[in-house]
């Protein structure tokens, strides 16, 4: 009776399905995190945050709106989750007015995981190709800036994982970077 019930839970356990993502599951479909950029005057790659969960965001400081919310829920996220193996990269799409001064203080300004990035026109050309996501910053008068408000989340190995243009929800976003973190 032991051994039928015991096969009895095997093979349950070998038919149930994970959880589904409450982001978009983009497993094997964009390439592993790989950028050279700088932080704080100093260049760095993707290969320093190798080993951590990483949230991918475009932004820039001057955002009125967007910008600083996607933040302020990607921190609320990162509380919940409550790893130091996370990080959450917001890469400037305008680097002409997000100095590394300005950029770093921003950055802490939500918390000490969010690491402000700022790269030349070419370097933020090739990583937004890399990604897909569209910017463009024109100086006006009126000085306006657009950008796309995708947030890709990436594994310990570097590799795309998830993705979402919504981050309303930061309890499921949550769940899905806790799956992503043993």
């Amino acid at each position: 009776m032991r051994i039928a019930a015991l096969l009895f839970a095997l093979v349950l356990a070998a038919c149930s399905k994970p959880a589904p993502w409450h982001m978009t599951d983009i497993s094997g479909g964009m390439p592993k995190l790989d950028f050279h950029l700088s932080e704080n005057g100093k260049p760095v790659t993707a290969e320093a945050f190798r080993g951590k969960v990483v949230a991918l965001y475009f932004g820039y400081t001057h955002c009125p709106d967007v910008c600083p919310t996607t933040l302020a829920n990607l921190t609320q996220m990162a509380e919940k989750v409550a790893s130091p193996d996370l990080r959450i990269l917001f890469v400037t799409v305008d680097p002409d007015r997000d100095t590394d001064a300005v950029l770093s203080d921003y950055a802490k300004a939500f918390s000490p995981q969010v690491v402000g990035l700022r790269g030349s026109a070419n370097q933020l050309a090739d990583l937004a190709r890399r990604y897909r996501v569209a910017y463009t910053v024109t100086k006006g008068p009126p000085y306006e800036v657009m950008h796309s408000n995708a947030v890709f989340f990436f594994d310990r190995d570097g590799r795309a994982r998830l993705v979402t243009t919504d981050t309303n929800d930061p309890s499921a976003m949550a769940e899905d970077v806790k799956r992503l973190l043993p």
